[in-house]
């Protein structure tokens, strides 16, 4: 397999990989160089005032999030489910071909489709099974030159790796606190 890697890196590749390979391989120089300050936490925030529809902010970047009419909302927006399996399908997408890019190999496309399946009657307290996604589905269909075995092993590698699909998989530890407002009395914090 390594000697199909070094078949395949000896090829070169298009424009745009190449670029992506330096900016990549800048990143991991950089890392390598202070791994503890490769540690970060992102901020996001998200508002509804009136009605559901989010607003979400995190940096310069902004979307708008809602429901459909059915559920109460405005359709103003593609609703949380659509955010969080695009995160999924764009990081796993992504992660691979940053690997394949990386490794020379020229994976001409990389679609991944997520199908999740859930009991919606949890979500609204009205079934005893969690509202959490029952069973999640990932297809990754390459486009490529490269033989089964050599993908195979890069995708396994890059998913270990990936912050979504990890997210997805594993249970993790998250937190939350409360905090109330109310006119005249000032805020409370409940953690």
């Amino acid at each position: 397999m390594e000697q199909d890697i070094m078949t395949a890196a000896s090829q070169p590749l298009p424009a745009r990989d190449e670029a992506i390979r330096v900016a990549q391989t800048a990143v991991i120089d950089r890392m390598r160089a202070d791994i503890d300050a490769a540690c970060s936490t992102i901020v996001t925030t998200g508002r509804i005032e009136e009605g559901l529809a989010c607003e979400v902010l995190q940096g310069k970047h902004r979307a708008t999030l809602d429901l459909g009419r059915g559920m109460g909302g405005d359709a103003a927006g593609p609703s949380p489910g659509f955010f969080a399996r695009a995160a999924v399908v764009g990081c796993v997408s992504m992660g691979v071909k940053m690997m394949a890019v990386r490794e020379g190999l020229l994976f001409r496309s990389v679609e991944v489709t997520i199908e999740c399946d859930f009991d919606d009657a949890a979500l609204m307290g009205l079934s005893s099974r969690t509202a959490a996604p029952l069973e999640s589905r990932l297809r990754i269909a390459i486009d490529t030159d490269a033989d089964l075995a050599t993908v195979l092993n890069l995708v396994e590698r890059a998913l270990s790796a990936d912050p979504w699909y990890l997210a997805l998989r594993d249970a993790q530890v998250v937190r939350h606190e409360v905090r109330t407002r109310r006119p005249g009395t000032g805020e409370q914090t409940s953690s």
